[in-house]
């Protein structure tokens, strides 16, 4: 059964209109970002390099894929009982059954985040480095099943780029989600301008490595206190991943539904 023309519309303007929310956080974000340099001072400086090494080793996955790629023979277990083994059968597939899968891998990463962050957070400060990289490879893997899960090839470098693009978009200010968004609508398009500026995005580390210490290094803060940073570090991980996976979900899920619009795969 193929989604009809009006529902995959109906659905298209409903990301739209999420795309359209993501302006109302720009206060709180901004609010957010107001004790970061108190906070900077506080944060360890090992911690302030294992962040930055992090997310230099982001710039490799864009070239290599690095040591994060989820296996395209998992895609049998993403949709049990239907047949589908290859990306080509999960293109075919409606964008419903698509759905349901990236929701209950949703739920499921973010379980694994809940206690990931627990586990971590009781040893405090002596723990937090061993949590930074094993949050950073959940948040990667998490948006390279939903790629698979709406039939895309995370091993592609194209793919890479837009996996990126996501995590950059959850600790963007308002004016980067707007760019991002942008950009992201004319990813498909063979439009050679639109793929360099993204590229060229990608050398600029550092203000990445701002933003992302600005969104995460100050949450961490808080689970540097022993016992208590299981409670923090279990809040913090789960929060990272959902938000993660509602931007790849939402982001990815536009994508499907354009193509199939302009392919009339709803005929």
């Amino acid at each position: 059964m193929k989604d009809s023309k009006e529902w995959l519309t109906e659905e298209l303007l409903k990301v739209e209109s999420w795309e359209k929310d993501q302006s109302d956080l720009w206060f709180w974000e901004k609010l957010g970002r107001l004790p970061f340099k108190m906070i900077d001072k506080w944060t360890p400086k090992f911690i302030q390099n294992k962040i930055g090494i992090l997310l230099d080793e982001l710039g490799q996955y864009v070239q290599t894929g690095g040591s994060y790629l989820s296996s395209l023979s998992k895609i049998p277990s993403y949709y049990p009982d239907s047949g589908v083994e290859t990306l080509e059968d999960v293109q075919k597939l409606p964008v419903s059954k698509m759905d349901k899968s990236v929701a209950s891998l949703r739920k499921n990463r973010k379980n694994i985040a809940t206690f990931q962050g627990a586990g971590t957070g009781i040893g405090g400060i002596f723990t937090l480095t061993l949590d930074i990289p094993l949050l950073l490879g959940l948040q990667l893997k998490t948006l390279q099943d939903i790629a698979i899960s709406y039939g895309y090839n995370p091993n592609d470098k194209k793919e890479r780029l837009f996996i990126i693009k996501c995590l950059q978009f959850v600790s963007a200010d308002i004016v980067g989600k707007q760019t991002i968004i942008s950009q992201l609508s004319k990813f498909d398009h063979q439009d050679e301008t639109v793929k360099r500026e993204v590229v060229s995005e990608m050398q600029g580390w550092r203000e990445v490595v701002f933003a992302y210490r600005d969104q995460f290094g100050w949450k961490k803060l808080f689970q540097m206190i022993p016992i208590a940073g299981l409670v923090f570090g279990a809040f913090i991980n789960r929060s990272a991943v959902n938000d993660i996976a509602e931007a790849g979900i939402m982001l990815y899920r536009k994508r499907r539904i354009c193509e199939k619009l302009n392919n009339n795969d709803h005929l």
